[in-house]
């Protein structure tokens, strides 16, 4: 079962997420970071938090600014607000009683946990098909960038919606240090990543888990395209999960 929830982004406008409330036994909870432009009701987030949420481990998922059910412009948005705006996740989680101690990040979302991560209660950390640099969004805006970089802004087609791209994200995003991110982590480190995964390539991972110091896990999950659309995927992701942080939430 899921709770409706909204609370305010770090910018102020209020975001709309869901809690999968733990099943039998609570284990922990934790919050779910969605990829690029999807939201937490893609296959990824709503799979893969509904499945920790079976084995005991309540996962708040949200969406980001301008993204479906959330107030404000995805235009106005960054990767700063984005790792912001998980922090902010993991303090509405304490301040309702239920402390996030893990924090799960699929796609551009996994290289944001990475960022936010020192600046939560969180005790351990999960990626999953996570770039090594946020910069690999890039190449699905590639069209555009320089008319971005040149005027300030252009309209960008993505998932049958027209977006507004804006300077301020194509240089924020560019400024991240994901290196620094990853190597001062300080927290238990799960990086799962497919070798058929054709939007983020598992040598992310391989670059991933060579910054991050121990104990540090990595899980081939073979089989599963970025999206982990395929049948299954999402629900494995979560088994895996959940027995990794068993040690750590407990």
């Amino acid at each position: 079962m899921a709770e409706k929830v909204r609370f305010p982004s770090s910018t102020g406008e209020m975001l709309a997420g869901l809690i999968d409330e733990p099943e039998g036994e609570v284990r922990g909870w934790g919050v779910f970071s969605h990829g690029f432009t999807l939201g937490k009701d893609s296959p990824a987030a709503s799979r893969i938090c509904k499945q920790l949420a079976a084995e005991g481990i309540g996962m708040l998922r949200f969406d980001a600014i301008g993204l479906a059910d959330s107030e404000g412009d995805w235009g106005d948005g960054s990767f700063t607000h984005k790792v912001d705006d998980v922090v902010r996740a993991c303090e509405f989680m304490a301040e309702r009683g239920t402390r996030a101690h893990l924090l799960v990040g699929h796609s551009f979302g996994g290289a944001a946990v990475l960022a936010a991560a020192h600046r939560t209660s969180a005790v351990a950390v999960a990626t999953v098909g996570a770039p090594f640099d946020p910069r690999n969004v890039e190449k699905q805006y590639d069209a555009v960038v320089d008319r971005v970089l040149e005027n300030g802004q252009a309209e960008w087609l993505v998932g049958g919606r027209a977006l507004t791209l804006k300077r301020h994200f194509v240089e924020d995003v560019r400024a991240s240090d994901t290196r620094r991110d990853i190597a001062s982590l300080a927290r238990p480190l799960l990086v799962l990543h497919s070798p058929t995964d054709e939007t983020v390539p598992i040598e992310n991972a391989g670059q991933i888990f060579r910054y991050a110091h121990h104990p540090r896990s990595f899980v081939d999950i073979e089989g599963s395209d970025h999206l982990l659309t395929a049948p299954g995927q999402g629900k494995r992701v979560g088994r895996i999960i959940s027995a990794w942080a068993d040690a750590y939430l407990r």
